[in-house]
């Protein structure tokens, strides 16, 4: 057995880091497959004859003013899934980063952060996407609503085993959903 903090990992700790860390797997796949493969295919990205089209927004909040102010329904409504998707997929990373990473709060954001500029710097470079500071704020967000919830469960049960477990048990519930998006939708946004 394993050593963790000077005692023994019983046989379900070690099947629950198993677990977790097959489903944050799937999860950094998942996001690789919707951040960088959601417009254009594996095979197309690295195509020469592939037409670029590269944006790029620096400006804070324009992105998100332009969609609040828009009279399109068509806008507002791609406006709403960007805005809540961009929050909503980096609130696993804050939580599994806190899970794994006993940093600070402030390290585990940073670091999502960091993240987040990488993935808009890629998409600016193989022109897929948008790159968009807007997007850098709002995963930063949905990592922080990551990070906070893992504070709320560690306030709430008062024991990291606990929380692992219910993570464990949230992670088991979400999988299912993760697979049939890794696997099974074809994204094309």
């Amino acid at each position: 057995m394993k050593m963790k903090n000077g005692s023994m990992m019983s046989t379900q700790e070690r099947m629950e880091t198993a677990f977790l860390y097959a489903v944050f797997i799937c999860y950094i796949l998942f996001l690789c497959k919707l951040l960088f493969l959601s417009r254009v295919s594996l095979v197309d990205l690295f195509n020469s004859q592939r037409t670029v089209d590269r944006s790029i927004n620096l400006i804070p909040f324009h992105s998100i003013k332009d969609y609040i102010f828009s009279n399109s329904a068509t806008i507002k409504k791609f406006a709403f899934a960007n805005v809540v998707g961009n929050i909503v997929i980096f609130i696993p990373l804050g939580t599994y980063l806190s899970l794994f990473k006993n940093n600070k709060r402030t390290t585990n954001l940073l670091f999502i952060v960091i993240i987040s500029l990488f993935i808009e710097i890629i998409q600016g470079l193989l022109g897929i996407g948008a790159s968009d500071i807007d997007d850098i704020i709002l995963n930063g967000l949905g990592g922080f609503v990551g990070v906070l919830g893992y504070t709320f469960l560690m306030f709430i049960l008062r024991d990291k085993k606990k929380v692992r477990t219910a993570i464990t048990i949230l992670s088991a519930i979400g999988l299912p959903v993760l697979l049939y998006l890794l696997f099974a939708v074809r994204l094309r946004l």
